[in-house]
């Protein structure tokens, strides 16, 4: 039965430092739902609470109506996936994934059964005789998948499970673990520190920083709409332009940047803009051109991308990173003015 996985208030500490600050998050029955977030930030620390393996300050942690906090581990019943994979060295790969089953009962024909059947649909059933020593790193992620879907748990959780892997063989995997999470409709709680990893595989991505969530949503609002200057940096928004609102008529705003220059915005493209507030963009977002309207800068150091150049620019607003089209090519060193395309912008609150 697919269930719901609720983590409310969750606080902890490793001495006296605190490393979760009243977490809260849900996640949805049959939801993949991915913490995101550099060394540090509690995201590891939040799945070690979830699976037992570590006893909050306060809080709760619920997988349907059965509340964890208290529990063992082991009378959990939910599937692991480690980085380091966790494999039995002297257990064949059938044995290895068919140890849970045996922990729990279950008999040897239909532990035969089981196994046979998931080494199946993770394409190892040819090894299923092999030890962990001879197989690649990405067979042992398979093991290891395996090993953790086979037991039918209403909660599947993963930690930094393709981080050992080269860069192609994690895209594949992160493929094969999505379809395979889907198909099984389990709910599952993801840990990485890889933003494309992330956002491709899951269905809402909690982004973490110092034992805070400081956004939960799709990978596309994430992207596109962050709610803060720190998401907004996380996901790429390098320009973040302190600016103020100087005239309005209609949906048209007039904003200036420090040093004086201005910009009118559309609130119909950028969206609602307060007095003061953040112009937050990526290079992609602001268009290097000879004349117009736009924020002046002194083009600085020039890098061709294939797609566009890019230029570090001075401006009185600070320096600022802006791309070009190939088309036009300056020298560093030239004037030019940057302006803003709504697709690739966001407005922020001022920070704090």
């Amino acid at each position: 039965m697919t269930v719901s996985l609720t983590i409310e208030n969750l606080s902890a500490h490793y001495g006296q430092t605190q490393v979760l600050k009243d977490l809260s998050i849900s996640v949805a029955a049959g939801e993949l739902v991915s913490l995101l977030g550099s060394s540090g930030c509690g995201k590891t620390t939040t799945l070690r609470i979830v699976a037992g393996f570590l006893a909050p300050t306060s809080g709760h942690v619920k997988l349907g109506d059965r509340d964890l906090t208290t529990l063992p581990a082991h009378a959990r019943d939910i599937g692991l996936v480690f980085q380091n994979y966790a494999l039995f060295p002297h257990l064949t790969v059938m044995e290895n994934v068919a140890f849970g089953l045996k922990q729990r009962g279950i008999s040897s024909s239909d532990r035969a059964k089981r196994a046979t059947a998931m080494l199946e649909r993770v394409g190892l059933a040819p090894l299923a005789d092999r030890l962990p020593a001879a197989l690649s790193g990405g067979q042992k992620q398979r093991v290891a998948l395996a090993r953790a879907l086979v037991i039918e748990p209403p909660l599947l959780m993963f930690d930094e499970p393709l981080s050992n892997l080269d860069a192609k063989l994690r895209v594949d995997m992160r493929v094969e673990i999505r379809q395979l999470q889907k198909a099984n409709g389990t709910t599952s709680l993801y840990v990485t520190h890889d933003q494309e990893e992330a956002f491709s595989i899951s269905d809402r991505v909690a982004i973490m920083n110092a034992g805070r969530i400081m956004q939960l949503d799709t990978p596309e609002v994430l992207y596109q709409k962050p709610a803060n200057a720190f998401v907004a940096r996380f996901v790429g928004f390098e320009n973040l332009i302190p600016m103020k609102t100087v005239a309005r008529d209609g949906v048209i705003v007039t904003a200036e940047a420090a040093g004086g220059a201005r910009l009118h915005l559309s609130q119909d493209a950028f969206g609602p803009i307060k007095d003061d507030f953040v112009l937050a963009t990526r290079p992609d977002g602001l268009v290097t051109r000879g004349t117009g309207e736009g924020i002046p800068a002194t083009l600085g150091t020039r890098t061709y991308l294939g797609r566009a150049y890019q230029y570090k620019c001075e401006t009185a607003a600070g320096e600022i990173t802006a791309n070009g089209a190939l088309s036009e090519m300056f020298e560093p060193g030239a004037t030019a003015v940057l302006v803003p395309l709504p697709e690739q912008c966001c407005i922020l609150d001022p920070e704090n």
